[in-house]
């Protein structure tokens, strides 16, 4: 008799890496494949910087390979919380900081200690899938709000306050967005922290996409919070390079005290997991305390991939997209969804078989507000990159209705 897989991880779905599965099989066949789906910069020839790597390198042979405290080394805590005050105007302290294996594992703890069977969390359609999973995962129901997808997605702040109920126990907002690369404006980051005071909910910032952003300016939520108890997530693997690392954190910025039973489930749930990995936090050290031109250098190279996809993808009959205006992300709507392909997913498997290119389908980031769209990264280098496109753009007038 066959042993059954728990009920709680029979739904557990991650798009972006469920798509290799399909792609592995179209590779044995003999078909080069050009990746798009993950948002991995190394992968595409950033180098993580080399006073990082160095400083890495120096902890392992001085011997820092044991253990560190569950919270994290009080040392990288500290300039965690440096960096979000001088960067993102926040006001936290380092013994409101956690350090995690990477912002995923934030987002584990987070809804692990905040959410209650029965409970319901916001979360912005389309968003990053871990969100909507973890949810699920403890018990609770995801409820998505809507982005406008004419308007940059930016926030449809009518339909977030008509879905705060009695059952809302967390806002969720994703600024710069994963998968659309918006950055929110801070007219909606405030009024959603209006909602939030309003009602009693506490809101999690996603924002490690904070230092990768190509117009307009980027406001921490932090920044603008007042009264309203906020949860911050951010890591290393986007602005510093360092994806496999496995290294994030956060915090808490609680003015009136409401979160000291999360927080303390949150440390908790850390000593679990005993701890991240002791010399990689002293390269985290170095990451917020050391040079930092190649942010700059990464944001002006990515600028101009950025702009040769978005223009490109709008040149391709049945492909339209909001011009992303940070993280490395572009969403392009499938126009002709529907008669071709039965839906999305569809029209990315049957892109990948005859083209050999890539991309994650739109409703694995929400159902009802990602469906009918792909996600694709713009890291390729600009002759991988536009070889890329000139596939879809094949693919796409073949196509044709």
């Amino acid at each position: 008799m066959s042993i059954h897989a728990s009920s709680r991880v029979r739904d557990v779905e991650y798009a972006i890496r469920d798509v290799l599965v399909k792609a592995e099989e179209v590779h044995r066949s003999g078909k080069r494949i050009l990746y798009l789906n993950i948002g991995d910069p190394v992968r595409y020839g950033f180098e993580t910087p080399v006073h990082i790597r160095r400083a890495f390198t120096k902890a392992v042979e001085d011997g820092f390979n044991y253990y560190s405290p569950s919270e994290g080394l009080r040392e990288l805590r500290e300039a965690i919380a440096e960096k979000e005050n001088r960067v993102n105007n926040a006001s936290i302290e380092p013994r409101h900081v956690v350090v995690t294996t990477g912002i995923s594992e934030a987002i584990m703890f987070l809804m692990a200690a905040v959410v209650n069977p029965g409970d319901e969390v916001l979360i912005p359609g389309p968003c990053y899938p871990t969100y909507l999973t973890y949810t699920k995962f403890f018990g609770g129901k995801p409820v998505v709000y809507r982005t406008i997808e004419d308007h940059g997605w930016s926030t449809d702040l009518e339909d977030l306050e008509s879905k705060i109920t009695s059952r809302t126990k967390l806002i969720v907002v994703i600024n710069p967005n994963n998968p659309c690369g918006s950055v929110l404006p801070r007219s909606d980051l405030t009024r959603i922290l209006e909602l939030a005071t309003t009602h009693n909910i506490p809101v999690a910032a996603d924002e490690i996409y904070d230092r990768i952003v190509y117009e307009g300016s980027f406001s921490s939520l932090a920044s603008l919070a007042k009264d309203a108890s906020v949860i911050g997530l951010n890591g290393f693997s986007k602005a510093y390079l360092m994806t496999g690392w496995r290294l994030g954190y956060m915090y808490i910025q609680d003015p009136e005290d409401r979160l000291t039973d999360v927080w303390e489930g949150i440390q908790r749930l850390s000593r679990l997991r005993l701890c991240a990995s002791t010399p990689v936090q002293l390269a985290g050290v170095e990451a917020l305390r050391g040079p930092q031109h190649h942010v700059d250098e990464m944001v002006s190279t990515l600028r101009k991939r950025r702009d040769l996809a978005w223009k490109r993808i709008n040149k391709i009959p049945g492909l339209n997209s909001a011009k992303p205006a940070g993280a490395f992300y572009i969403f392009p709507k499938i126009r002709w969804n529907g008669s071709k392909w039965k839906n999305d997913e569809e029209f990315v498997t049957e892109l990948l078989k005859e083209t050999g290119v890539l991309v994650v389908h739109g409703s694995g980031f929400d159902s009802v507000y990602g469906k009918d769209h792909f996600r694709a990264v713009f890291l390729p280098p600009e002759p991988e990159l536009e070889e890329a496109l000139a596939a879809i753009e094949r693919f796409m007038k073949a196509h044709e209705p």
